[in-house]
């Protein structure tokens, strides 16, 4: 790497912006760059922490925080590059599960709720910048109206949250976290699929195994762009409407 790109990547230390969150600065300048445009690797994460003189943990921050938006993708073996998604919007607004039916005059009724400690696979690991053998707090819901269930969730969080399990999750979940641990959840990236329904999820929202069902990712970052919430929703079909108002620069 030539001395002018190395002057490029550099961090004030002395700054009271968080490390992490001038890494990300400096990598969404850096893979505007041609070459990266073009498909080129960044440098791997070892000489790059060590060119910024941060840990790769710092690194990695700054990297996931790119990765589940959709700008970069990591090959693991390989190294990490600018992808593009094949269709991205963005939303200046949205709401957790308890607004959205709020906001539609529906009244939630918890049908089972399941709290247990996991050990997750590669992409929480990654997600969450946390090592192997970590267990992270699970949280399996499934929810509806008055007349059935139409959604079952599955949330991860992050440990260095704090969350015990003894929490009393039939109150909204972001109070839980912003009022009692002090996160605020701040950016959510999300992501809407069709699948069939499994025998397992077909059983919890009342359907024929094989009938279609809709599934949201949710990944939720803290105003410092940490990862709080790995949440995954499986809708019935015929329960979700998904509305997005954007307005155009003019």
């Amino acid at each position: 790497m030539n001395n002018q790109v190395k002057m490029k990547l550099e961090l004030d230390h002395k700054s009271p912006v968080p490390l992490h969150i001038q890494a990300e600065k400096l990598l969404r300048k850096l893979i505007e760059k041609p070459e990266y445009q073009k498909g080129k690797y960044l440098p791997n994460e070892v000489e790059l922490a060590r060119m910024l003189g941060i840990s790769r943990s710092t690194l990695r921050l700054a990297i996931n925080k790119l990765v589940y938006e959709g700008l970069l993708t990591r090959k693991k073996g390989i190294g990490t590059k600018v992808t593009f998604p094949s269709m991205s919007t963005r939303s200046t607004n949205w709401l957790s599960f308890s607004q959205e039916m709020k906001a539609k005059g529906v009244r939630v009724v918890n049908y089972e709720l399941h709290i247990s400690w996991e050990k997750p696979g590669e992409e929480l690991m990654t997600f969450f910048n946390i090592e192997n053998g970590t267990r992270i707090l699970k949280l399996e819901r499934l929810r509806g109206d008055p007349k059935g269930p139409f959604v079952y969730f599955i949330s991860y969080f992050n440990p260095r949250i704090g969350l015990t399990g003894n929490e009393d999750f039939s109150r909204p979940l972001y109070e839980i976290l912003e009022n009692d641990y002090s996160t605020v959840a701040k950016l959510s990236k999300e992501e809407i699929s069709a699948r069939a329904a499994d025998p397992f999820l077909a059983d919890k929202l009342e359907l024929d195994a094989g009938e279609p069902i809709l599934k949201r990712k949710r990944m939720v970052f803290d105003p410092g762009g940490r990862p709080i919430e790995y949440n995954l929703g499986f809708y019935r079909a015929d329960s979700m409407v998904y509305t997005l108002e954007s307005e155009r620069k003019i």
